[in-house]
């Protein structure tokens, strides 16, 4: 009999703890990734959005300002990460899911409403807070209602959710942006809060509690640390990198450093180091921070290019990430149910050098000749690579997790995917506006003051500079396919998953 969201699984999920006999998981999670689903479109809306939102609150000016508006939100997602799993733990996962989601939702509205670049940054910041409070709850659950031999088929799900809002988020943003204004790339998220609130509340099961302890000092220190660290890398372009950003910089590794040992001495650590004594919990945490990077690092400068170089509208940018969203959900399912029965390493292995060249790819015909079709094939391979990706390096990450630590465990796996998501839009924006001044000083002999300067105020590119524009994107891209590659490294030391031993 087929396992899927329709029909009974062909367990008993009552034989795992606090569960009622015939209790079924699937509508759990579907309602789960409802919210799921609404973050991962935030995250890729706002990119088609980046362009609107530059002119209209910067007049073009202030290239800065607008990475953070995505750099705030996920410098707010990753530090509360690691405390939201433990208090889903703490007090279950559906009350924190719950409460993320409606922070999440207000604070939606907020941004739509904001009339200036700070005030969206500050609305963003609240809303990546409520982004961490919901992101570690749907693994947890997963890990607590479905045996280990099966959580690569539930993964799968949440895998393929990436995939869908890869497209769904460009796509919604573009039309959105062109019909109504960049608002209203915000403004959608609350009819979706919700209905995914009801969902959660009729659906989702209050799973029982465990006791622990805050561990304050090492909340203080994991938050301090990563935020010195984030701050400095995406500052010090704007600050010439002075010895106060490498100040900063260098305390925030020391700080983070503290952290780890403060983590092998507290009674009730943050971070159970006990977790990484399990190779595949800690490879794939590597992992997952350069899929993070990746990601982040990818989307912001393919979007600008698309509409800067090529003269695409923002729903016309959005339409080339059909390949990959495409490929990427109708591979989800079948990846998913092989990460139950093949070795990771070949799966996720094959995933990341997928990804890779496709961005390699991208990176050398991004120029402003090349065709759309050009651009559409390496695209989809990125597509293939995905579908690959997420479902079995989740389902590697939590498979052997003990129940009372899934929470805290899903906490870990989705903080390290955001610092890598952090250190990737800190990193790309510091690299692509230096690839800007230098390709727009190549081209006009002189340097293209703030990232172009008048050129970017009307929103349109004079046409002898779309090429160094594309060239300087190009540029960027390569940096991201770069963490692809080491994480195409770091997965080759997976061991065999307990379930497919004999």
């Amino acid at each position: 009999m087929a396992n899927d969201a329709t029909t009974a699984p062909q367990y008993d999920p009552g034989a795992l703890p606090g569960l009622p006999s015939g209790y079924r998981p699937w509508p759990a999670l579907w309602a789960l990734v409802v919210g799921f689903f609404m973050i991962l479109v935030d995250s890729t809306i706002v990119s088609v959005a980046t362009d609107s939102i530059w002119i209209d609150l910067t007049q073009g000016k202030d290239l800065n300002g607008v990475i953070w508006v995505t750099s705030g939100y996920l410098l707010a997602y990753v530090v509360p990460l690691l405390l939201a799993g433990r208090l889903g733990d703490m007090f279950g996962p559906k009350r924190l899911y719950l409460v993320g989601l409606t922070i999440f939702t207000l604070s939606s509205a907020w941004c739509g409403l904001s009339g200036t670049i700070g005030m969206l940054i500050a609305a963003r910041v609240v809303q990546g807070i409520g982004a961490a409070l919901m992101t570690p709850q749907t693994m947890a659950v997963i890990t607590r209602t479905f045996p280990a031999a099966k959580r690569g088929t539930a993964m799968a799900l949440w895998g393929s959710v990436a995939g869908v809002a890869i497209l769904v988020g460009p796509l919604a943003g573009g039309v959105l942006v062109d019909r109504l204004g960049w608002e209203w790339v915000f403004f959608v998220n609350v009819p979706v809060g919700i209905a995914a609130f009801i969902a959660a509340v009729i659906l989702v099961p209050n799973l029982p509690t465990h006791k622990h302890r805050l561990d304050i000092p090492g909340i203080l220190l994991s938050a301090a640390g990563l935020f010195l660290v984030t701050f400095g890398l995406q500052e010090g372009q704007k600050e010439d990198w002075s010895a106060e950003i490498w100040a900063m910089i260098v305390a925030g590794v020391v700080l983070l450093v503290v952290f780890v040992w403060w983590q092998s001495k507290a009674a009730e650590p943050l971070m159970s180091l006990s977790l990484f004594k399990d190779r595949n919990f800690s490879l794939s945490n590597a992992a997952i921070a350069c899929m993070g990077f990746s990601v982040t690092g990818m989307s912001i400068p393919l979007m600008l290019f698309a509409q800067k170089s090529m003269g695409l509208t923002p729903t016309r940018s959005a339409l080339l990430l059909i390949p990959l969203a495409v490929i990427s959900g109708a591979l989800a399912a079948p990846s998913g149910k092989l990460a139950d029965k093949v070795h990771p390493r070949y799966l996720t292995g094959f995933g990341f050098a997928a990804n890779a060249i496709a961005l390699f790819w991208l990176a050398f015909v991004a120029q402003d000749t090349t065709p759309v079709v050009g651009i559409l094939l390496p695209i989809g391979l990125m597509g293939v690579g995905n579908a690959f990706i997420w479902g079995p390096l989740a389902a590697t990450a939590n498979r052997n997790l003990p129940l009372q630590l899934a929470g805290a465990g899903s906490g870990v796996y989705n903080m390290t995917r955001q610092v890598g998501a952090v250190l990737g839009s800190a990193s790309v924006g510091v690299l692509m506006q230096h690839q800007i001044e230098e390709k727009f000083a190549a081209a006009t002999g002189h340097a293209a003051a703030g990232g172009g300067g008048g050129a970017m105020a009307t929103g349109a590119l004079p046409e002898f500079l779309r090429g160094p524009f594309a060239d300087a994107m190009g540029s960027t891209i390569i940096l991201p396919a770069a963490a692809l590659v080491i994480a195409f490294v770091v997965v080759q030391f997976f061991a065999t998953p307990t379930h497919q031993k004999d």
